[in-house]
């Protein structure tokens, strides 16, 4: 029987020390999952720079196959320029290509490439389109011979390869790369 006189009421409640307690645990908790959330955005920034950067090296490989094809170029002229051909040597930035529409040649604009997104309201190739250039990115298309069985050089056949050069802060630099071979012959 509960009395208010000399009984004692058998009710309990939480102390100062375990709210405290349960507070510092609560907060170690939405700390990690705000920490958590931050990882995920940088991620996801990651992942759409390394998509973008697979996408050009893909698209100057198949620019070099474009022009053997359309006769833009000949085939002693897909050589990098040490070689006496139209490609630069080493990593460049990605510039727009110039008058003959192949990257990678000396002819490249000095606009750099960009992305665009659409804006707020959502479709592409309107006023409020977000652009955004490739500043971060570099690319190097490398030619070499090819070697017959013999050890001889192949006078038809050369190995194009394309390395996209992504570079970030906190994260450094990352390299994609295609390769292909391209012959005299269409």
């Amino acid at each position: 029987m509960n009395t208010l006189g000399n009984a004692k009421v058998n009710s309990r409640g939480f102390t100062l020390i375990e709210v405290i307690f349960s507070t510092v645990i609560l907060s170690i908790g939405l700390l990690a999952l705000l920490a958590l959330f931050g990882r995920a955005v940088a991620v996801t920034q990651f992942a759409q720079e390394d998509q973008i950067a697979k996408q050009k090296a893909r698209e100057a490989l198949e620019g070099v196959y474009s022009a053997r094809n359309d006769a833009s170029l000949t085939f002693d002229s897909i050589q990098n320029i040490s070689n006496g051909g139209v490609f630069k040597d080493g990593f460049q930035p990605l510039y727009l290509p110039g008058a003959n529409g192949i990257v990678g040649t000396g002819q490249d604009t000095s606009t750099l490439d960009r992305t665009i997104l659409p804006g707020p309201d959502g479709v592409l190739n309107t006023g409020d389109d977000k652009v955004i250039p490739l500043k971060n990115l570099a690319r190097q298309i490398l030619i070499e011979p090819v070697s017959n069985p013999d050890g001889s050089i192949n006078p038809d056949l050369r190995k194009v390869t394309v390395t996209v050069r992504v570079t970030s802060p906190g994260r450094g630099a990352r390299d994609y790369t295609v390769r292909g071979f391209i012959s005299r012959y269409r």
